[in-house]
């Protein structure tokens, strides 16, 4: 992965963008294409106790031709991840509670996805919820029927940690058009996010990758055959955002390849774009936010 990253970063590609509010006024109009479809989404939740600990929770959902699934990883031991197959004929526990000792938390897990909806992706929009103890601490809260959750299932005034998003990655599968929502800060408002590459079955002799934001084009990449890997800096919520993309594999590899997308948010006072070696460097505290698109193109 840090291969193709670092690929990404040639002095001739960087440009960067003015404000958002210099965006094309024109919209990202959605073509006839039906949008790729999510198998795997993955998001990497923040949470920071009272006690002054700091603990990372990925949650994982995935959908394929057996049923969805949903899985929990907490911090880098393997022993922790907690796992979920949630098809109907075989899942029995779509509701429920499991206790995880390690070696320095009691983590206890809530759940119940007895009436979860779903639209086409493997994450539950309604009917739901999931809940994180950590240490008789509320670490985490996911669904919309989480708060009737904590006032049943605890019965007490808990603690409730602060809790930060910092990455989701998706995987996806489909038409060469992909869309989804992101909030690139805590205090920022959720954006509608279109990518898309056309051009070959819409009279252009050559593919254009088009990503758009609220509806509207931030990047147009000509040509994308020779400029299959680059970046841009945007501007969104007032935060540069770098924004990388390599589409190698789906003209250059013989087989079904992905390509991939990614946008980080960066200090303003960083001169020089994310790489993944600087991770371990970075101020712990300091929250920063990426989102990863694989992105699959059926042939």
């Amino acid at each position: 992965m840090s291969d193709i990253i670092v690929s990404c970063f040639s002095e001739n590609a960087v440009n960067v963008s003015h404000s958002c509010s210099s965006y094309s006024s024109n919209a990202c109009i959605s073509p006839s294409l039906v949008p790729s479809v999510q198998n795997a989404v993955t998001v990497i939740y923040k949470v920071f106790l009272s006690t002054g600990k700091q603990l990372l929770i990925k949650v994982t959902w995935c959908k394929n031709q057996t049923g969805q699934g949903l899985s929990i990883k907490f911090g880098d031991d393997p022993s922790t991840c907690f796992k979920l197959n949630t098809n109907l004929r075989f899942f029995k526990k779509k509701k429920g509670s499991k206790v995880i000792e390690t070696g320095h938390s009691k983590i206890e897990v809530f759940w119940d996805l007895s009436t979860a909806k779903y639209d086409a992706g493997p994450e539950p929009v309604d009917g739901f919820y999931v809940l994180v103890m950590v240490d008789s601490e509320i670490g985490l809260i996911l669904g919309n029927m989480a708060e009737e959750a904590v006032t049943k299932k605890l019965k007490t005034t808990a603690t409730v940690a602060k809790v930060s998003v910092i990455a989701r990655q998706e995987h996806c599968s489909g038409n060469t058009l992909y869309s989804t929502k992101a909030q690139f800060c805590d205090t920022g408002i959720v954006h509608d996010i279109l990518i898309r590459c056309s051009g070959e079955h819409e009279s252009q002799k050559h593919p254009v990758l088009s990503v758009c934001i609220d509806q509207k084009t931030v990047i147009s990449v000509k040509r994308l055959q020779w400029n299959f890997r680059g970046n841009q800096t945007i501007f969104v919520d007032g935060l540069p955002v770098d924004l990388m993309w390599d589409v190698h594999d789906w003209f250059f590899n013989p087989a079904p390849g992905s390509a991939v997308f990614m946008f980080r948010t960066r200090s303003g006072l960083d001169s020089q774009l994310w790489l993944e070696e600087k991770l371990e460097q970075k101020d712990q505290d300091r929250i920063e936010f990426s989102l990863l698109i694989y992105a699959c193109k059926s042939t």
